[in-house]
């Protein structure tokens, strides 16, 4: 087994890319590999049973490639599968390996970009149906009002490069406007998808003037930084050369040509199965 390795950073499809993108900015002297599970997304439709079994296959496929650790970008694998992972496989597996998610991270900020505690979250069906956030934000911040809004239609917007269109004006004002029917005093949306970075202009559009929009890539980046220093242990076991490879479960030529809108560096890709 090495003693090093790369981080990994995995996600359903293309969304997990923005958050690769900005934990490339808050931390480029590592080594990352990126695996999509592009052949069987989104998971955001598919039962508990099925993420898990999905989730836990691309896990143990980057520990076989070298990493120990793995971020789940894929909020719906975090919401679904991670609490799982760490408590039930990772002790099986290699007590000292890591999965950490990105739901958490941004709940820690909820606090600070909302001052009238009024807080709402969009997601995929999935995300929204397992609660996650809404039991993270009891945990840490229980006086917080949590109104949620499921958007099936914003990732195949998204992935079919149509985030700019007509199409995603209509399905981002209805989503924008159930969820501030559901709780008009909401001061901070928490984008609970890695894909809905790519909408933010036309969300911000109607959403009222002043709301903060929480998008997790930067959270995240510097909640890994934070990881790092307080766990020095892991830290050692991360490889330092700077290099980025992508893997996918689909094509590779299809994968490059839609990359490109989530990721701004280079990207040299590998189908892999799992």
């Amino acid at each position: 087994m090495n003693k090093i390795g790369p981080i990994a950073v995995f996600d359903s499809g293309y969304g997990g890319l923005t958050v690769l993108d900005k934990i490339i900015k808050h931390l480029p002297q590592y080594d990352y590999i990126y695996l999509g599970d592009n052949a069987r997304t989104p998971y955001g439709t598919r039962s508990f049973e099925v993420v898990y079994e999905y989730t836990l296959q691309a896990v143990s496929r980057l520990f076989d490639m070298g990493a120990h650790l793995v971020i789940l970008a894929c909020n719906t694998a975090s919401a679904k599968a991670l609490r799982s992972i760490q408590q039930k496989d990772l002790p099986l597996i290699d007590p000292q390996r890591r999965v950490l998610g990105v739901i958490r991270p941004s709940v820690e900020k909820v606090n600070e970009l909302s001052q009238s505690g009024h807080v709402g979250i969009v997601g995929t069906s999935g995300t929204v149906q397992s609660e996650s956030y809404l039991m993270e934000i009891a945990k840490l911040f229980p006086d917080i009002q949590v109104s949620q809004e499921a958007c099936p239609m914003w990732v195949p917007l998204v992935e079919n490069n149509e985030f700019d269109s007509e199409g995603a004006d209509y399905f981002v004002k209805k989503n924008v406007n159930s969820l501030l029917y559901k709780d008009a005093s909401i001061d901070a949306v928490i984008l609970g998808c890695t894909h809905y970075p790519l909408l933010i202009p036309k969300i911000k559009k109607y959403l009222p003037e002043g709301v903060n929009v929480i998008e997790q890539g930067d959270i995240v980046g510097e909640s890994l930084k934070d990881y790092l220093q307080r766990h020095p242990e892991m830290e050692k076991k991360c490889s330092k050369n700077g290099s980025v490879h992508f893997y996918t479960t689909e094509s590779t030529d299809k994968f490059k040509q839609t990359a490109g809108i989530f990721f701004s560096g280079d990207i040299r890709v590998e189908h892999i199965r799992l």
